[in-house]
């Protein structure tokens, strides 16, 4: 009964335009949970979820929480309005796409991250020292490319993971990333031609 709430959730997060979209993870997680010490530490936070499954969580989660603080900074130091509405949508999406990440994760007895990697960290420094145009340019760019490699990683867990709600999740995800994608090149643009 759980798993269909969950499912029914899913749908209804696809339907209103939420999805995960912020970098690059999953491959590095992978390699660091192949190590003894790794898996020492990840085996009793991902509860029922194999390591692989739990690796994508902890990715889907974290590309929450960077997206969310990633649109905050936006808000703060971005001046042009497509900057500023994009950022909206990342703040609002992410918020709402992590209660559905959280009620998978609970479900299985899995421990959601609730910080940054050192790679998300890396960078949002750097964003923090930039404001106006140059803000606008460089956070459109880290968007295009965030949201591009988070595709290929959305598509691999769609076809590969074990656990059929996490799974479900991530191919019910994959057309929304692929929309912000699509915002977030439109987005570049319209920097580009305030420039």
């Amino acid at each position: 009964m759980r798993s269909k709430r969950t499912i029914t959730w899913i749908s209804a997060l696809a339907a209103s335009g939420l999805l995960l979209a912020f970098g690059s993870g999953a491959a590095q997680a992978q390699q660091r949970a192949s190590s003894p010490t790794a898996q020492a530490n990840t085996s009793a936070q991902r509860g029922q979820l194999s390591a692989q499954d739990y690796n994508f969580l902890v990715t889907a989660a974290r590309i929450d929480l960077g997206e969310v603080q990633l649109g905050q900074l936006a808000q703060k130091q971005g001046t042009s309005q497509s900057v500023r509405n994009f950022a909206e949508r990342m703040i609002n999406d992410h918020s709402k796409a992590n209660i559905g990440l959280n009620e998978i994760a609970s479900e299985k007895d899995a421990t959601v991250p609730t910080q940054l990697s050192q790679k998300q960290d890396s960078v949002l420094q750097p964003l923090e020292g930039l404001s106006g145009a140059k803000f606008d340019k460089t956070y459109a760019q880290h968007m295009v490319k965030g949201h591009t490699k988070a595709i290929k990683e959305f598509e691999t867990a769609s076809k590969d993971l074990s656990d059929p709600d996490l799974r479900a999740w991530a191919q019910t995800t994959l057309p929304l990333l692929q929309q912000h994608l699509r915002m977030a090149r439109s987005m570049e643009q319209a920097v580009k031609a305030e420039s």
